[in-house]
C-alpha cells in the first residue's frame, strides 16, 4: 500500500566552492591550486566585504538533507541525498527528480529563494539536468513554480517572515529556532562548512543539514500556526510526536543525538 502523500518537502543545502574553477576565473595566471585559489579568494572577500563567503556561482551542493511532511504536518522520513557519498551531480539529480517523483510538493526552505534554489537550478545548468516541470513555460507567468509569489511551489519562511523583503530578519534560521525552545546552530555553524569540506567532514557537514532542516521544520509549523492552518494545540502535539521520532532514529545519526541534546521546549505565555 502507498504511504502518505508527500505534501511539503523541507530542504536544505551546504555547498562547497569549486576550487578549479576559483582558480581557472579569478586567478588564470597565478597557477594556485584549488586549496590555494579558494583560500586567496575567501581572504579578498574577507577584506572588502567583511565576510569571506564565496558566492553561490562558485560552489557546488555537498550536502542536501529533506525532510518529507505530510498534508496533515506530520514528519514522514527525512534523508541525506547521495548518503554517504555526497556527490554534487547526484545531489543536485536526486533533488530534482524526487520533487517530480512525489508531485511536486510545495518546497520549504528558509532563505531558499536566494541561495538554496539558486545554487540548484546553476546545478541543473552545469550537469545537464533537465528541470522543465519546475520552469513551467506553458503556464501563466504567475503559476510558473519559480515565480516569488507562489507559495504553493515555494514556501520560504525568511520571506514570510520578512514580507518578501520588506523587513530584515536579523539571526536568520538560529534565531527563529531558537524563539521555539530549539537548538539551532550548535557545534557547526554555516562559516565552518568549506574548511570542514577541505578536511573530508562531508559526514559531519550533512549530519549538520539534517539539523537544519528539523529546525526549518519546527519553524514551518509555526508559520502554520500563525496563517491559520493549525491551532496552537495540534502544533505542540506535533512537536512532542517528532521528539519521539527523532529519538527512535538517534542511534543512527550523531545530529539527531546533537539535536536532542540541545533540545528545548517553547514556554507557553498563555
Amino acid at each position: 500500500m502507498a504511504g502518505p502523500r508527500v505534501k511539503y518537502l523541507a530542504f536544505d543545502v551546504e555547498s562547497a566552492a569549486d576550487g578549479a574553477l576559483v582558480s581557472r576565473l579569478r586567478y588564470p595566471e597565478a597557477g594556485l591550486d584549488e586549496p590555494a585559489a579558494v583560500r586567496r579568494y575567501r581572504d579578498e572577500l574577507l577584506e572588502k566585504n567583511e565576510s569571506d563567503f564565496i558566492p553561490y556561482t562558485f560552489q557546488t551542493p555537498i550536502g542536501l538533507a529533506a525532510a518529507k511532511i505530510g498534508a496533515d504536518f506530520r514528519l514522514l522520513d527525512l534523508v541525506l541525498l547521495d548518503d554517504p557519498q555526497f556527490r554534487p551531480h547526484v545531489i543536485a539529480e536526486h533533488f530534482w527528480r524526487g520533487w517530480e517523483h512525489y508531485q511536486r510538493p510545495t518546497l520549504v526552505s528558509f532563505n531558499g529563494r536566494t541561495f538554496d534554489i539558486p545554487l540548484l537550478e546553476l546545478a541543473a545548468f552545469r550537469y545537464g539536468i533537465s528541470i522543465p516541470g519546475w520552469f513551467g513555460l506553458q503556464q501563466k507567468s504567475f503559476d510558473q513554480p519559480r515565480y516569488r509569489y507562489n507559495l504553493s511551489a515555494h514556501l520560504d519562511l525568511h520571506e514570510m517572515l520578512t514580507n518578501f523583503g520588506s523587513a530584515r530578519f536579523v539571526g536568520g534560521l538560529n534565531l527563529a529556532a531558537n524563539l521555539l525552545g530549539k537548538p539551532g546552530k550548535m557545534s557547526v555553524q554555516g562559516h565552518m562548512v568549506q574548511d570542514m569540506y577541505e578536511a573530508g567532514k562531508l559526514v559531519e557537514i550533512n549530519e549538520y543539514c539534517r539539523c537544519d532542516v528539523l529546525d526549518t521544520y519546527f519553524v514551518f509549523l509555526r508559520s502554520r500556526v500563525m496563517v491559520g492552518e493549525l491551532t496552537l494545540d495540534e502544533e505542540q502535539g506535533l512537536i512532542h510526536e517528532t521528539k519521539r521520532w527523532i529519538e527512535e532514529r538517534a542511534e543512527q545519526s550523531a545530529g539527531y543525538r546533537e539535536y536532542l541534546a540541545g533540545w528545548g521546549d517553547w514556554r507557553n505565555p498563555w
